[in-house]
């Protein structure tokens, strides 16, 4: 019988900034892993609390920070509107406010601290890369379409094997930026796998646009995305 779930929105400092966060877990008193669901440039959607209602079926403790939490909650259906608000958020205080969400994590007590991913899609799939560079505690990661780091230093510090997951005909990130991130993998000898679809556009997994959603690859993705994570979290 499949678990109970149970959803609630937390609230978390992050310096003198209160993050809020949508959480859907299991019910249940005993120690899992945990799942950090980054968000796309649109804000914290409907769409990525789907995202983290799917992990916590899979038995995770899923959380979805409100990354525009310092921008006032913002939320955004218009292109121009959402390329704005990434530009807007620094990418050091977005790594802030993501570094307080593992601090929060490890404070609940059905959250196993030695067994956190992450995982993000176009704007959070960058900052799925980048903070395990930053942040030990991440233990995988599987970041959707994100950009990579140029020049890719950070990624020597990167703590955590990668799957990274990404639409041939993406019109935002560039096949040179996919070479590219294979090349310091090897560089840096970081345990890491890029899954290439063909004719998948940027944005293939967000099943509430048809305009960009591919059904077969979303479908491929999710059972990469579930075995990448069972195989390193539990």
């Amino acid at each position: 019988m499949a678990e109970s779930i149970r959803e609630i929105t937390v609230q978390y400092p992050s310096g003198n900034v209160t993050m809020k966060a949508f959480v859907a877990a299991p019910q249940t008193k005993e120690k899992r892993p945990a799942v950090i669901v980054i968000q796309e440039w649109w804000g914290l959607t409907d769409h990525i609390r789907d995202i983290a209602r799917r992990y916590a079926a899979e038995g995770y403790v899923a959380i979805a920070p409100d990354l525009y939490s310092r921008l006032g909650h913002a939320l955004t259906t218009d292109a121009g509107e959402a390329g704005k608000l990434m530009n807007t958020l620094k990418q050091e205080d977005g790594l802030a406010d993501l570094n307080a969400t593992v601090a929060y994590l490890t404070s609940v007590p059905e959250v196993d601290g030695a067994r956190i991913g992450v995982t993000g899609f176009c704007m959070g799939g960058s900052y799925a890369l980048m903070l395990p560079c930053v942040n030990p505690a991440i233990k995988a990661a599987v970041p959707f379409y994100g950009q990579v780091p140029n020049p890719d230093a950070p990624l020597q510090k990167l703590s955590a094997p990668v799957l990274y997951l990404y639409g041939e005909d993406d019109g935002w990130i560039t096949k040179a930026d996919v070479q590219r991130l294979a090349a310091a993998l090897k560089k840096y000898n970081k345990p890491g796998e890029i899954k290439t679809y063909p004719g998948a556009p940027h944005a293939f997994f967000r099943d509430n646009d048809p305009s960009v959603y591919r059904p077969e690859a979303a479908k491929d993705a999710w059972g990469r995305t579930k075995a990448f994570f069972k195989q390193h979290l539990g």
